[in-house]
C-alpha cells in the first residue's frame, strides 16, 4: 500500500513538475496595446507575443508581422490561429528561433492607402508603427531579421508589402492572399 501511495505521489509530482516546465517555456502575450502617429486621426491597436526567454534576457529578437484577414482584428491570430501556441511548440522544438510577433489590427483597410487619401494605413503601418514597435521592443531593425506574413486581406497586405519595400523584408508569406484581376 504505502508503495502504491509513493508512486502515485511521484506521478503527481512529475505531473505537477511538466506542467510548471512546460509554462516556463511559453511566450507572453499582450492583447491590446495601442501606437499613435501622425499619420492616421486614431490610434491602432496591435497584439505582441514575445518569446518565454525575454523577461530574463538582454537579447534582441527578429520580428514577424503578422496581419490578420478582412473582418477580424488584432487577435484573430491568437484567438482563432492559436499563433502563441504554435509558435511555443516551434521555438521549444528548435525549428524556429525565439522571435516576436506583432499582430497590427488594420480594419478593413487592407493594408494600403485609400484612393481617396482619407486613410494612409500604408504609410503609417511603414513610416510609423514598425519604427514605433521596433523602438519600444528589443528588435533586430534589419531587413534578415524581420518577415511579415497574412492571410486573405493580411495575404494581400503580406504581397504589396513585400513587392513594395523589399529593402524591409527578407521573407513574406501571403496565406491564400485575396486578390482579384481587372479586366482593361
Amino acid at each position: 500500500m504505502r508503495a502504491a501511495i509513493s508512486k502515485s505521489i511521484l506521478f503527481l509530482l512529475l505531473i505537477v513538475s511538466s506542467g510548471v516546465a512546460y509554462a516556463q517555456n511559453t511566450g507572453k502575450v499582450i492583447e491590446q496595446r495601442t501606437v499613435k502617429g501622425t499619420i492616421l486621426n486614431h490610434p491602432v491597436s496591435y497584439t505582441i507575443y514575445l518569446p518565454a526567454d525575454y523577461d530574463k534576457s538582454e537579447r534582441s529578437y527578429p520580428v514577424v508581422y503578422l496581419l490578420h484577414g478582412y473582418t477580424d482584428d488584432n487577435t484573430g491570430w491568437l484567438q482563432f490561429g492559436e499563433v502563441n501556441r504554435y509558435a511555443d511548440k516551434a521555438i521549444a522544438d528548435g525549428t524556429i528561433p525565439p522571435m516576436i510577433i506583432v499582430m497590427p489590427d488594420a480594419d478593413s483597410t487592407w493594408y494600403i492607402n485609400s484612393y481617396d487619401g482619407k486613410e494612409k494605413f500604408e504609410d503609417f503601418f511603414i513610416k510609423e508603427f514598425m519604427p514605433t514597435i521596433e523602438k519600444m521592443y528589443r528588435i533586430k531593425g534589419e531587413k534578415r531579421y524581420r518577415g511579415v506574413a497574412g492571410l486573405s486581406m493580411g495575404g494581400y497586405g503580406t504581397m504589396i508589402y513585400a513587392l513594395k519595400y523589399p529593402e524591409l523584408f527578407a521573407a513574406a508569406a501571403p496565406l491564400s492572399a485575396a486578390v482579384w484581376m481587372m479586366m482593361l
